[in-house]
């Protein structure tokens, strides 16, 4: 059985890198979900830029954000959570870069409780304009602060 000492943290480099990968893997899928609403949205672009088409095209982002924004936050704790607790501690971004998060006490992969506390506040550490994350700059295991709180660091494969 390994400690957190045995295993390698990984970079800031690759961190970052699986961050953007997921992100933009959850931005497509979110995409697709969302298909027919965005090019309805697009379409409503004004293509005359008058007070009244620009506060009746920010009237329908109010729309869609106030009619989807808990599905898409929803989206995004189920896919970190899921992917982390049932795939050996790898989102796709950390699949491709090689790293996976575990539990700090044992190294082993985080229960569910863990992955879905680590998935909630990894939300407030986006919603927090991102200072969640740059924390890990500063702590010895580069631990965000979703990291931190869930009890987990993200190491080497």
């Amino acid at each position: 059985m390994h400690t957190i000492n045995d295993l390698p943290i990984a970079s800031m480099q690759k961190r970052v890198s699986s961050f953007v990968l997921d992100d933009i893997i959850v931005a497509v899928l979110l995409f697709i979900i969302f298909y027919d609403q965005i090019i309805a949205l697009v379409a409503a672009v004004p293509t005359v830029l008058t007070p009244e088409a620009i506060e009746a095209f920010q009237y329908q982002m109010k729309v869609f954000n106030s009619e989807n924004l808990l599905l898409i936050l929803s989206f995004k704790i189920i896919y970190h959570t899921f992917l982390i607790w049932q795939n050996n501690g790898m989102t796709l971004g950390k699949y491709l870069m090689k790293i996976k998060t575990v539990d700090v006490e044992n190294a082993q992969n985080l229960s569910f409780v863990k992955a879905l506390l680590r998935a909630v506040l990894r939300i407030v550490s986006e919603l927090v304009l991102y200072v969640g994350f740059l924390v890990a700059f500063f702590l010895p295991l580069r631990q965000t602060f979703h990291d931190k709180l869930a009890r987990s660091v993200v190491v080497d494969v």
